[in-house]
């Protein structure tokens, strides 16, 4: 069978999409490349045409994964006002949905204890992508207009969003969950969005 010249793009395409979702889902350390490949619709034996090994593969996965995000930080940065910036994030990130689809959401909530642990290409590749998050969301929050201070904001609201986030999913207390989650919300948006700012 002859296959189209953009097949083994696609497919690893397919793959390394697979990957990023089971990954947030189930973990790094939990997950076999078997299961990726199930996931992708493909057979285990193919993987190896495509990646060299498992890291290889978790680097491109969080690489992915944080290009996912993309959209969203481009809606939230056509919002006229800090206020409705921090706004649309918080609400967002700190919602029973997002706590509830890991495969869907935040890579770093869902991967960043596993990276800490990886191989060093992995971590390196871990590392460097969320160097990058972290510029594009201080880019579209624009929480001030001193670059660093902007980077200096941007980390801590994202720090806080994580934490939170790790802590709602952790309670197996649904009322409980959810009391955290609003806590959290109530607390960013005082902090980094208060009344008296635009």
């Amino acid at each position: 069978m002859r296959y189209a010249t953009d097949h083994k793009v696609t497919t690893r395409s397919r793959i390394v999409q697979a990957a990023s979702e089971v990954f947030r889902e189930r973990g790094v350390a939990a997950t076999g490349v078997d299961e990726v490949m199930r996931r992708a619709g493909l057979t285990h034996g193919g993987f190896y045409a495509h990646f060299r090994g498992k890291s290889e593969l978790v680097a491109e996965a969080c690489a992915s994964g944080f290009d996912a995000g993309r959209t969203n930080l481009a809606r939230i940065a056509a919002l006229p006002t800090r206020r409705d910036r921090v706004r649309a994030l918080v609400v967002s990130y700190l919602s029973p949905r997002h706590r509830d689809n890991p495969a869907g959401g935040c890579l770093v909530a869902a991967m960043g204890f596993e990276a800490a642990r990886a191989t060093v290409a992995a971590r390196q590749s871990y590392s460097t992508a969320l160097q990058q998050h972290r510029a594009r969301l201080a880019a579209a929050l624009r929480l001030a207009t001193d670059e660093i201070e902007n980077e200096r904001l941007a980390t801590a609201l994202l720090g806080q969003l994580v934490g939170a986030l790790i802590l709602a999913r952790s309670v197996a207390d649904p009322i409980e969950s959810a009391m955290l989650l609003q806590q959290a919300k109530q607390t960013a948006l005082e902090h980094f969005s208060p009344k008296s700012r635009s």
